[in-house]
């Protein structure tokens, strides 16, 4: 039976050799969209904005929605779905209504 360290070198050379195909395949994928690309008069511009695309353009910790309410301190809020801020709680734990924050 293999050794902790045996099998720990053994795992490093499979990512390695892993890595290796992966350099190459993608060579191979990136050479072909090259091809075609010449092939059919395609430009990068024609692509649009995809390939600059930011990996965090989807996600915003802001909702778009406007305000609906606004809290004591002056806390905005547009009363989507989700968990409610904590001064709706509060607000609402004191037996208060909402409506009486509406904008």
């Amino acid at each position: 039976m293999a050794t902790y360290s045996e099998l720990m070198a053994q795992a490093q050379a499979l990512m390695a050799q892993a890595e290796q195909a992966r350099k190459a395949e993608l060579a191979a994928v990136i050479a072909d969209i090259k091809a075609k690309m010449k092939e059919y008069g395609i430009t990068v511009a024609d692509l649009g904005s995809a390939g600059a695309v930011s990996r965090k353009a989807g996600k915003s910790s802001k909702s778009a929605a406007p305000a609906k309410y606004r809290g004591p301190q002056g806390e905005l809020w547009a009363g989507g779905p989700g968990r409610k801020p904590e001064w709706v709680r509060a607000v609402l734990a004191a037996g208060k209504s909402i409506e009486d924050y509406r904008i």
